[in-house]
């Protein structure tokens, strides 16, 4: 389907290189001093409520985390539940989590999550987060990298 590949959720299958997500300079990455533990703590439920949901196959649950935006490009929770199963079983199904920094990434602010794929693989997930005007966080796409001396 062609909805799948329009969603900002993309894989990114070459190694990053040191901290900074991606190919060295295209990417401006600085630590998100300015987001108070509050909002931290909301981010990272945020993430972890999506991951729950994918775990037991909640698609509703799931499509609910995503910005509307997002939920308007997928139109029901069924195709974005299918997007995620067949092409990101790192965050779909991921062996390990481990929650990151929260950095703001080419002027987005965004979770970084290490995840290990049900193939062993390890990869970083970069969750856009876009703050709500009821003061709520949702998620705007999501992007893999292969963690750095990975092999795929």
């Amino acid at each position: 389907m062609r909805v799948l590949r329009r969603w900002m959720f993309a894989l990114v299958v070459v190694p990053m290189l040191g901290t900074v997500p991606g190919a060295g300079a295209a990417w401006a990455q600085s630590p998100a001093t300015d987001v108070g533990a509050a909002d931290r703590d909301a981010i990272r439920r945020v993430i972890g409520d999506q991951m729950a949901a994918f775990r037991r196959d909640d698609a509703a649950a799931a499509f609910g985390f995503a910005t509307q935006e997002i939920r308007d490009q997928f139109g029901t929770p069924e195709r974005f539940m299918t997007m995620v199963r067949e092409g990101y079983q790192a965050v779909y199904r991921p062996s390990e989590v481990r929650v990151g920094a929260l950095v703001w990434l080419n002027g987005k602010l965004t979770q970084l999550v290490d995840v290990v794929g049900p193939d062993g693989v390890p990869h970083t997930a970069m969750y856009f987060m876009e703050h709500q005007p009821d003061g709520s966080w949702l998620i705007g796409g999501c992007m893999l990298a292969v963690a750095p001396g990975a092999t795929t």
